[in-house]
């Protein structure tokens, strides 16, 4: 099974260095239009290749993914939590309620009450 996802990466390795060179154009990036950059008076641009914003932006939507994800499963992480901290009062309090009740007796005599 390794050697399958080696050979998956691999191959889209391949496909995005084809790719890459096939699409070394380079581009300007600019981040108003023409129009407003005139009545802004100023206008930001860069001069990148192709296959630069094509990158850019699948690593962009993966990390918005992540992100976004990372936000919708809050309310459970909240609830593990939460359980969690309820599971060890829980474990804490049997912990004391069962020291209690073998205080006063010998251990052999405790080992064999709970069996």
């Amino acid at each position: 099974m390794r050697y399958l996802r080696y050979a998956f990466l691999a191959t889209i390795a391949a496909i995005f260095v084809t790719m890459a060179l096939a699409n070394r154009d380079i581009v300007v990036l600019s981040l108003l239009p023409a129009d407003l950059a005139n009545v802004a008076g100023f206008n930001l641009s860069v001069n990148i290749p192709v296959f630069g914003v094509f990158f850019s932006g699948i690593i962009s939507g993966i990390v918005i993914g992540f992100v976004w994800e990372w936000l919708r499963e809050y309310k459970h992480r909240a609830d593990v939590t939460r359980k969690t901290r309820e599971l060890k009062k829980a474990e804490r309090e049997i912990r004391r309620l069962k020291g209690e009740k073998y205080q006063g007796q010998d251990d052999v005599l405790a080992l064999l009450d709970d069996a």
